[in-house]
């Protein structure tokens, strides 16, 4: 194998190690968004529960 040959690989493998680096980072992003929302959505239950604490307390079913 010669110089250039084995310079070419070792870039390819650099960009493909960058690429993998960026997409793991997007990916981190996207589920620390979710799990805020997540959060955010637990917290606006939790205030209804404060002002109408009764709310969904009792299931009435009838067959």
């Amino acid at each position: 194998m010669d110089i250039a040959e084995l310079s070419m690989a070792m870039s390819a493998s650099q960009v493909n190690t960058a690429f993998g680096v960026a997409m793991l980072a997007k990916s981190l992003d996207a589920a620390t968004d979710t799990g805020a929302q997540i959060t955010n959505m637990m917290d606006a239950a939790a205030m209804e529960l404060s002002v109408n604490p009764n709310i969904g307390a009792n299931l009435d079913m009838y067959v």
